[in-house]
């Protein structure tokens, strides 16, 4: 046996009382034998390498005893670990974090800016985008999609917020699952959640399962927006991080134009699809869904060609693995500037201590679905662990004055977007209606209507022996008049209703005016033959062009917002930006009261919404910021983005319900919520000098 192993196992012998023991360890150690003299030792090793020794036990199975030895002194820390208090394991670990967050600092400033960074930057601007193209999928389809699938008003008013219910749900769920599974792999399972059912939901025909998938598909990408930044955020040094998250918000006006842009191109092509008998029916609305669909499934594919955040993977103890992302940043970076030669100085980071205990579940223990039923809990146990962290002692109050911000711009904001198309839409009634013409006593006999009849009244008409063929009704009223011998065939209506009518002798063949469209009329030996077949509720006419346009303008408007919060994000700071972009948008809203007619309306609608872009950066900042890495916008902010989809929610429903009856009461209750929650943005802690802890 070589002399370094005769050293080592002379050293494991203890002299006590005359007597040599050897240790305790389970193996044999000889210990009838007599030690080596020195000068025997340094013959026996002379000509020999001691690295390229071959410990002569390794044949045996046997260990050597520096292994022996490198395990005892592992075993030992975590085995005092065990009777260590939490909150002492969490004290060291605050303690790692802190050391990391600082070298982590410094790591990402050696990495540089530059090639990375900007090709995750349009990966994750792809992502970003379709959660804007989500929000405006539903509103641009429904003059459609109403007539395909017969939706009364309850039921459009439930495809409207269900994509928001989805999205506030999975913004929590996903969100929080970010901070266990990855970033990468959950902005995967969160795409391929949104492109897998939006794109199903082009092509299923009744509205139940339509509703389903939609919500579904709001879910997946509801989780988006909270891992996006996070993820981003963790390739960004202090100096970056508010301009070129600021620049990513960019994408979901992108987002906006894109999906009003498709709209305009694609839906008002009603040929554009094929139909499989008679019910099964592929317009060109469900071509727009399935264009829609592209942005998340292209973020998808490239995103598999990114890699892990090693931020995350350095606060799960994986050294090696964030270790070679951060050089692969590196060497990518300084190869772009034309400088490969530069070599990447780190070999060590700071890895906090790991406290969470992860159950690993043998193959033979129990059956599978309880192995996952274990691990599921165990996980959603450690996300329930991270939202109450949120609120500890440290956290609270910045947590809760978040709430408060998010809420209340998500309230302002989401329920004046939905209140102003619909105020266009009012107008635009008001003016048709002031157009009406009314007749009154007039006599009709022998005579064949066969063109379009728009927005009349008939008071008090006696029509006898005419025929109405082949002709359509929209907006017309019959009161108190007299139908004698007449006859309709191929007659379509909308909002035409017979009322107090007395209809003597006259048939009805192939129309679409069914019972509900006589209120209180006396039918005397008239014959209804062969209905029309199909929905029997009356859409109201769209003017689709100017749904588009709106939403067009308003995607385009905050461009200038965007480039202005960009260019100062770092300059003034986070809380000033917040809370001066909350007070002007509430100013705007005061102006709304001068909004009396549709090119007003649509310019005090770009305003606001370029006013408030800046404040929406700003808060996707400071909460990237606020909070420790493995809290961060992953449980954080989804939490805060799920409550700013419960604010849409609710702005949705509750100013919509004000359309033609004041406009008092929306305009006061939006200005108030932005100056409420601009004024306590100011006293949230300002962020832009702070490192990502």
């Amino acid at each position: 046996q070589g002399g370094r192993e005769a050293n080592q196992v002379s050293d494991d012998y203890r002299y006590q009382d005359g007597n040599y023991d050897a240790p305790n360890d389970g193996y044999y150690r000889g210990g009838d034998e007599p030690a080596q003299e020195e000068d025997a030792q340094s013959d026996v090793t002379e000509g020999h390498d001691e690295d390229d020794e071959v410990y002569e036990g390794e044949y045996q199975g046997i260990p050597h005893p520096d292994d022996i030895k490198e395990k005892q002194k592992k075993r030992a820390p975590a085995m005092a670990d065990e009777y260590r208090d939490r909150a002492d394991l969490m004290a060291e670990r605050m303690e790692d974090e802190e050391q990391l967050a600082h070298q982590y600092e410094n790591i990402i400033e050696e990495c540089g800016h530059g090639r990375f960074q900007w090709t995750l930057f349009f990966v994750l601007g792809l992502a970003l985008m379709a959660d804007g193209v989500e929000v405006f999928v539903v509103g641009f389809v429904l003059p459609s999609a109403e007539k395909d699938m017969c939706l009364s008003s309850s039921n459009k008013g439930m495809l409207g917020l269900i994509v928001y219910l989805g999205m506030m749900v999975g913004a929590v769920l996903l969100g929080g699952l970010a901070d266990k599974l990855g970033r990468k792999q959950c902005l995967i399972i969160s795409l391929a959640i949104n492109a897998a059912f939006a794109f199903l939901s082009s092509f299923v025909q009744g509205y139940g399962f339509f509703l389903f998938c939609r919500l579904i598909s709001g879910l997946g990408i509801g989780g988006t927006l909270p891992i996006v930044f996070a993820y981003f955020s963790e390739f960004l040094s202090r100096e970056k991080r508010g301009e070129h998250l600021s620049w990513l918000c960019m994408f979901w006006m992108i987002g906006g134009i894109y999906a009003s842009a498709m709209a305009w191109s694609i839906i008002p092509h009603y040929g554009w699809g094929f139909s499989m008998g008679t019910k099964y029916h592929f317009h060109s609305w469900r071509v727009f869904v399935l264009v829609c669909s592209l942005p998340c499934i292209a973020s998808l594919v490239a995103l598999k060609f990114m890699p892990e955040s090693p931020r995350f993977l350095l606060e799960i103890g994986k050294h090696d693995e964030a270790w070679m992302i951060l050089k692969q940043v590196h060497d990518t970076n300084m190869r772009a500037k034309g400088e490969p030669e530069r070599v990447f100085t780190v070999s060590y980071i700071k890895t906090p201590k790991q406290v969470d205990e992860f159950i690993e579940i043998q193959s033979s223990t129990g059956t599978w679905y309880q192995r996952w039923l274990v691990r599921i809990t165990t996980t959603l146990k450690q996300v329930w662990d991270n939202v109450l962290y949120c609120l500890t002692a440290q956290y609270r109050m910045n947590t809760l004055m978040l709430a408060v911000v998010w809420f209340t711009m998500a309230l302002s904001y989401y329920g004046l977007i939905v209140w102003f198309p619909d105020m266009i839409r009012y107008l635009q009634d008001e003016a048709y209606d002031s157009r009406v013409k009314i007749f009154d006593e007039e006599e009709v006999s022998h005579f064949t209507f066969n063109f379009t009849l728009e927005n009349q009244i008939h008071r008090n008409g006696e029509y006898r022996n005419d025929k109405f063929i082949g002709m359509k009704f929209k907006e017309v009223k019959f009161e108190d008049s007299l139908f004698e011998d007449c006859y309709f065939e191929d007659v379509t209506s909308s909002e035409t209703f017979f009322e107090n009518c007395t209809i003597i002798s006259t048939v009805f063949y192939n129309t679409d005016l069914y019972e509900h469209k006589f209120i209180n009329c006396r039918l005397i030996n008239s014959t209804f033959m062969k209905e029309k077949e199909g929905c029997h509720i009356d859409f109201e006419e769209d003017n689709d062009f100017l749904i588009y346009l709106v939403s067009f303008l308003g995607s385009l408007s905050v461009l200038p917002g965007n480039i202005i919060s960009a260019l100062l994000m770092d300059k003034i700071g986070r809380i000033k930006m917040i809370g001066g972009s909350m007070l002007i948008s509430a100013v705007c809203c005061f102006f709304l009261f001068f909004g009396n007619s549709e090119s007003a309306m649509i310019g005090w609608q770009c305003l606001f919404c370029g006013a408030s872009i800046a404040a929406w950066n700003a808060l996707d900042v400071i909460t990237v910021e606020l909070y420790p890495t493995d809290k961060r916008w992953a449980t954080a902010f989804g939490i805060l983005n799920g409550l700013c989809k419960f604010g849409a929610i609710l702005g949705n429903s509750i100013f919509s319900s004000f359309v033609g009856i004041t406009k008092v009461i929306p305009i006061l209750l939006a200005s108030s919520a932005l100056v409420g929650g601009g004024l306590l943005a100011l006293r949230l802690p300002e962020t832009r000098e702070q490192v990502l802890m």
